[in-house]
């Protein structure tokens, strides 16, 4: 029994993790890309506004990890345990914890990250991007 929390827990966070840091890196490629096309300075090719060599803050990647290393496994660990414990709807215990995680996740954002102009609505939608793909693979049974 422990044994499967400790694997699901360990699943859940680098499922999270690998989809989570793909979202940011294309959302902030694509946000790069749009806002460079305005601020083409002097002797600068168009080319190399949109092909640099990193597109997106390293520090705001890494507060991405973290803050899934802090809230996925106090989210994935109480749904374990209210599941176990307690007979309730699959909805009543998800929905409070996926809240839990997007202001807590948000707020983390808002405090220390540097190019995330709107922290609470960038994580609606890593969260919904994440949830919603795990949603996916378990109907065709694939996680």
């Amino acid at each position: 029994m422990i044994e499967t929390i400790v694997v699901s827990l360990a699943i859940s966070l680098a499922f999270t993790i690998v989809l989570e840091v793909g979202f940011y890196i294309v959302v902030s490629r694509v946000r790069h890309k749009s806002m460079r096309w305005g601020t083409r300075r002097t002797g600068e090719s168009a080319g190399s506004l949109v092909y640099q060599k990193t597109n997106f803050d390293k520090k705001d990647l890494f507060l991405v990890v973290m803050v899934n290393i802090l809230t996925n496994p106090v989210v994935v660990m109480t749904y374990w345990l209210s599941v176990l414990y307690f007979d309730i709807s699959y909805v009543i215990i998800i929905v409070p914890l996926e809240i839990f995680a997007v202001f807590t996740e948000g707020f983390i954002f808002k405090k220390h990250g540097r190019y995330l102009k709107h922290p609470y609505v960038f994580s609606v939608c890593i969260n919904a991007f994440s949830f919603g793909t795990g949603l996916v693979l378990q109907y065709f049974n694939i996680f």
